[in-house]
């Protein structure tokens, strides 16, 4: 058991005269009265205006800061040029961090409206010596530390800047806001936590096979907290890849850009079970809370809400209403639907064909053995949502759809509060009904009940590209990302929807950040492959699909994409034999039209996509397909406007 250390300080109202100097995020240290930006120690040139416009933006971490501020308290007596002086601003603060405009990290781009600060700002206090080499920083830009050169003196005290002698007012009253959002109990003392990661509870019954049960439960720990709006929770995607990991929680903490994580452990023995968790700030590594909990198999739901109660009282949450609500609702499941549920959910999250298959089965058997059981009636609608889609071609479009949205419909008659069947019905409402006004209310009221759900993020960022909102779905699939930053699935998304607003070059970009994660990943090479073809680097898109095929075999998208590059670059005859194979046998999954219609448009035959894409809309296809920029020579075609309208999207 971890001992209590000591914290970064204690801050309360007298503290108000004496602001903190510096703020960390990531492996950057701003000095808000000296007006210095350093990185690993190292100062950055920053001048006086970035500078003062980046104070603004860590004095409101994840609040939006609106142009009409920035104008009044950095460019008071501009006009003419305040654009421009904007622009140039914030163009030279991303270049001091390293940051994107198209892949923001930490300043992101509200069209119109002003800025948002995306990072976690902690406090460093005054009198600290102690550097982000001494404290490793949670944050997505960490690094190796930098070590002075040896022979090297120390830094002399940095020189006061003129600027400061005018604007040190301003650089007070910044202070104090920092002061005032990141201490916000004049008691506690210790920081509002604004991120944390559940990591794999320990099964403890010395059985492997019971890995299902220790998994479920952190899923469903995970699912509770996430329902928290002022709290980030990474999601069990990501935080299952720690699993038997043994390394520092503070390394842990950097990767996942949190403040703090929850370890513990799962024992069961027959129809009881106990809970063991621990909440540790890092990097401090301190111990803020440690609890114990047991109960019988039936009381697991109401166990796993108090367990994230106290999580959310420990961290000073603040919570709505309906969300105190949820976490306290009284709930009881029959043992054997809980356990099948738990396995259910296991197999769920491999994301694989077989794995839905078996999903499908123990959540069937779950409602079988509890039929007022909702969050089974959920899973199921999980698992015949993605069971039509043309990545694991389960079941025909239409069945998986059928089944999606009686399951869907049945969770939420026994309890609409939740978020993953309201995501589940509005993705299928998406990909098999076309009834994009519906599925956009349920998408909308997942996030509303489960902020913390990278799913309903995901699934509901496809949905803005097809309404043609580019911008607004690539900023959900950012969201769903920063939920579940190891996610190979949306990594690869995120390319692809960057793809599809013709951002080619932050599109390979993000692609080979997905590869990073794992080079093979399948989908990865298949996405790059996509954006290498928009960018004519003809070989270098055939490597890729070849890649993606080797790894993972032979699919309609995979192999349609090939040949349509083949075409591209004059390989006629390769790409007419894949076409060939294609026609001859295109299966269940109506996508396969689609992805015919994709070869002869790289052959030029406008004629015969037209036909096929004709073929698709009657089998009722995943339109989503048509938002990749191969099918851009085709958008100018009255046939093919016609098509778009009668899917509903024209």
């Amino acid at each position: 058991m971890r001992k209590k250390r000591a914290t970064f300080g204690q801050f309360s109202m007298q503290d108000a005269n004496h602001p903190p100097k510096r703020l960390r995020f990531g492996v950057f240290e701003a000095d808000l009265r000296l007006g210095e930006l350093t990185k690993h120690g190292k100062r950055l040139p920053l001048q006086e205006q970035p500078f003062r416009l980046l104070a603004m933006l860590l004095a409101r971490p994840g609040q939006l800061v609106t142009r009409e501020e920035l104008r009044a308290t950095i460019w008071p007596h501009t006009i003419v040029d305040f654009d421009h002086g904007l622009n140039k601003a914030v163009s030279k603060v991303r270049d001091a961090l390293g940051d994107s405009a198209e892949s923001p990290r930490f300043i992101e781009t509200v069209a119109r409206r002003g800025y948002r600060f995306l990072a976690d700002v902690a406090l460093v206090p005054d009198g600290s010596q102690q550097t982000a080499t001494a404290h490793p920083a949670v944050g997505a830009d960490a690094g190796p530390p930098v070590r002075p050169e040896a022979g090297t003196s120390s830094p002399r005290s940095p020189r006061v800047p003129r600027w400061m002698l005018f604007g040190v007012g301003v650089a007070l009253v910044l202070a104090g806001a920092v002061s005032w959002i990141l201490y916000t109990s004049k008691t506690s003392s210790s920081p509002t936590i604004r991120s944390l990661a559940v990591l794999p509870l320990k099964n403890l019954s010395g059985d492997a096979s019971q890995d299902y049960f220790s998994d479920g439960m952190t899923e469903e720990l995970i699912t509770q907290l996430g329902q928290i709006s002022a709290l980030r929770v990474i999601s069990s995607t990501s935080v299952m890849l720690y699993k038997g990991v043994d390394k520092p929680l503070a390394d842990i903490a950097r990767e996942l850009s949190v403040q703090a994580v929850v370890e513990g452990s799962v024992l069961r023995s027959g129809d009881r079970v106990r809970i063991t968790a621990q909440l540790i700030r890092v990097p401090a590594d301190e111990q803020m809370w440690a609890q114990s909990y047991e109960g019988e198999l039936r009381d697991m739901l109401a166990l796993q809400s108090k367990v994230a109660q106290d999580i959310a009282e420990q961290i000073r949450a603040t919570l709505s209403r309906r969300q105190q609500a949820a976490l306290r609702k009284p709930r009881t499941v029959s043992p054997d639907a809980y356990e099948d549920y738990l396995k259910g959910r296991y197999f769920w999250n491999k994301r694989t064909g077989d794995g839905l298959k078996k999903a499908i089965d123990y959540f069937s058997r779950a409602v079988a053995a509890d039929p007022n059981y909702a969050e089974a009636y959920s899973g199921l609608a999980d698992s015949y949502a993605l069971a039509g889609d043309w990545l694991y071609e389960v079941l025909p479009p239409q069945e998986a759809f059928r089944q999606a949205r009686a399951a869907a419909t049945r969770a939420l008659a026994l309890d609409d509060t939740l978020g993953a069947a309201h995501t589940s019905l509005a993705f299928a409402l998406d990909l098999y009904a076309w009834d994009w006004a519906a599925a956009e209310k349920e998408y909308k009221r997942a996030i509303e009940l489960s902020p913390g759900y990278a799913t309903a993020h995901h699934w509901y960022a496809w949905h803005l590209l097809v309404m043609g909102r580019d911008s607004e779905g690539i900023f959900e699939m950012r969201r769903a990302e920063s939920l579940d930053p190891l996610s190979l699935i949306i990594s690869a998304d995120l390319a692809e929807a960057l793809c599809i607003a013709h951002l080619y070059d932050e599109s390979v970009r993000q692609s080979k950040r997905t590869l990073d994660l794992d080079p093979n990943f399948a989908v990865a090479h298949y996405q790059l492959g996509q954006t290498l073809a928009q960018k004519h680097l003809y070989d270098e898109a055939i490597a890729e699909f070849q890649r993606a095929i080797e790894l993972s075999g032979h699919s309609g998208a995979f192999d349609s994409n090939l040949a349509y590059v083949y075409a591209l670059s004059g390989r006629k005859v390769e790409a007419e034999k894949i076409l060939e194979a294609l026609e001859a046998g295109p299966g269940k999954n109506p996508s396969i039209d689609a992805n015919i219609a994709l070869v002869y448009v790289g052959l030029g035959d406008h004629d015969q996509a037209m036909n096929w894409l004709n073929k698709a809309y009657e089998a009722r296809f995943n339109p989503s397909i048509l938002l990749r920029p191969a099918f851009d020579p085709l958008r100018s075609d009255v046939r093919f406007k016609d098509l778009w309208r009668r899917v509903g999207l024209g």
